[in-house]
């Protein structure tokens, strides 16, 4: 019974999740919007990248397209997941109702999610397309290894929606300034994780930090996924060289496996917190 009303729960809430992401707007008019949005927001990456190389394209560019592209997925889950707390608890000031109603909050945040992860589905599949049919990106498709990028796929939100269900638990605490928090981790993912240059790149000193990220190997195996493991493109990162496919694989499995524990820990902690000191319908002026 708990897990059926569970299910119910996650999906009306990714229902209502996807009709706010869409702004109850006509399907024409959203797709029309879902599809410029992100075809712009490369082409500002692109337009960068030829300046500085004067116009060339090769393993550098795919690694920074695709990595700019996967990367979509963190930076809007991060904040779809804890930007719920601070919009249904002071923008539509419902989140005092879900405490006494029988729904699983857990699930309701979890369905929430779903539709910036629908959402970001979109922007990517177009992204991705976008950059080998207009940009000429070559993504050899007897190259891409199916299964393991299915798998990776699954891994990745998995992980991400982790971190973003620790954010929403911190957002339990905070004012509606939380949007920094959130953007501010988003960043510093961007910066670290091999997004869009390869960790190697950076200072040797940073390596470790970056290596203890799940979502670097996130975005190693997606790339060798795509791309395959003895690509030009994957090469490019000799920081990560001493990993395979498998063994990045069970890196990210682990990883995300203890990172669900501790987000849900952090959940519960935060949540606690803010009902002992009466911050379930604060408001701050959102």
């Amino acid at each position: 019974m708990a897990v059926k009303e569970a299910w119910a729960t996650f999906k009306n809430a990714s229902w209502l999740g996807w009709q706010m992401e869409s702004n109850w707007a006509q399907p024409w008019l959203f797709m029309l919007y879902a599809i410029v949005r992100p075809i712009f927001a490369s082409l500002l990456l692109v337009v960068m990248y030829m300046v500085i190389t004067g116009g060339t394209t090769g393993a550098l560019f795919a690694f920074i397209y695709v990595g700019s592209a996967l990367f979509m997925f963190v930076a809007q889950v991060l904040f779809g997941a804890a930007w719920v707390i601070h919009e249904d608890r002071e923008h539509y000031q419902t989140l005092k109702y879900l405490y006494i109603s029988p729904a699983n909050f857990y699930a309701y945040i979890l369905g929430r999610s779903m539709g910036k992860v629908a959402l970001t589905f979109v922007s990517v599949i177009i992204t991705m397309l976008f950059g080998v049919f207009v940009l000429g990106m070559q993504i050899p498709l007897a190259a891409i290894n199916w299964p393991l990028l299915a798998v990776a796929m699954v891994l990745g939100l998995a992980c991400i929606t982790a971190f973003g269900l620790a954010l929403a638990g911190i957002s339990f605490l905070t004012a509606r300034h939380a949007i920094s928090m959130n953007e501010s981790v988003a960043g510093l993912f961007y910066l670290f994780c091999g997004a869009i240059f390869p960790i190697s790149a950076l200072p040797a000193w940073s390596w470790g930090f970056a290596k203890a990220i799940p979502i670097s190997y996130w975005l190693y195996v997606m790339r060798m996924a795509i791309f395959g493991s003895g690509s030009d493109i994957v090469a490019l990162d000799t920081a990560m060289s001493g990993y395979d496919a498998m063994t990045g694989l069970l890196i990210l499995v682990a990883s995300t496996l203890v990172l669900i524990v501790v987000s849900v820990g952090i959940f519960k902690l935060g949540d606690y917190i803010a009902r002992k000191k009466g911050l379930i319908d604060m408001t701050t002026a959102y």
